[in-house]
């Protein structure tokens, strides 16, 4: 296959992607209401938090947004899956024969990062919130602010919880080693506790220790999947000597 193929084929998977981003932006569209009141709202109301919104297109602007979000969370496998078929040229057969799988795995460990930070991470930090500070200041929070906090929560979530994945694949290449994972560890503890500092809004340890745990309990399952991974490649390649 030629440059020109190739770029062909690129082009093709990215109009693919953009069609199944539109398609899932059509779908949250359609059951915006109930996606923006039965699903995003809820962790606010449940911590007793007051919603307002402070900008004179902020809802529409909202709406716009949390469907484009929705839309790419909806369309995520369908991405994952057109990235695989642009690659599957370029992999040997034994390869692909694993690859193949990566479209699943990816999608759950996607899909788990936001249900844990759904249902474990926004809660926790929202009752921090909520219950922080004077009574005599009433907590009225922008509706732009609190849904700019709760998508980065999901979309961080979901993307902390593909490590495994991306250790599997590096490794299945033979361009990770578990041995790296492991001495470099405490620098990976370093950033961690850094990221989950940034993208916890609040300042207590407490809080950021529920996101910077998960994170560093999926980095040591990181090494063990590449482990594993690594062996497999080093069979395979061993069998083709």
């Amino acid at each position: 296959m030629g440059f020109f193929d190739h770029i062909g084929e690129l082009r093709k998977a990215i109009l693919w992607s953009a069609f199944f981003v539109g398609l899932g932006c059509i779908v949250s569209g359609v059951f915006i209401t109930e996606l923006i009141e039965k699903l995003l709202l809820a962790p606010a109301l449940s911590a007793g938090l007051e919603l307002q919104n402070l900008r004179t297109m902020g809802q529409p602007f909202l709406y716009f947004k949390i469907i484009l979000y929705a839309g790419f969370v909806i369309a995520f496998p369908f991405v994952v899956w057109q990235v695989w078929k642009f690659v599957e040229p370029a992999l040997y057969q034994n390869e692909k024969n694993w690859a193949r799988g990566i479209t699943f795995f990816t999608t759950i460990c996607f899909l788990i990062g936001i249900i844990f930070a759904y249902y474990v991470m926004i809660p926790s930090m929202l009752a921090f919130s909520a219950s922080f500070g004077t009574e005599k200041i009433k907590n009225i929070i922008d509706v732009n602010n609190y849904f700019s906090f709760i998508t980065l929560q999901l979309i961080a979530s979901g993307l902390f919880f593909e490590l495994p994945m991306v250790s599997f694949v590096l490794s299945r290449a033979g361009l990770l080693t578990p041995g790296f994972m492991r001495r470099y560890r405490r620098h990976a503890i370093v950033v961690i506790l850094l990221v989950a500092a940034i993208i916890t809004p609040s300042p207590d340890p407490f809080n950021q220790m529920i996101v910077a745990a998960p994170i560093y309990i999926l980095y040591e399952l990181s090494i063990i999947i590449s482990k594993i991974a690594l062996n497999k490649y080093l069979k395979n390649k061993n069998k083709d000597l």
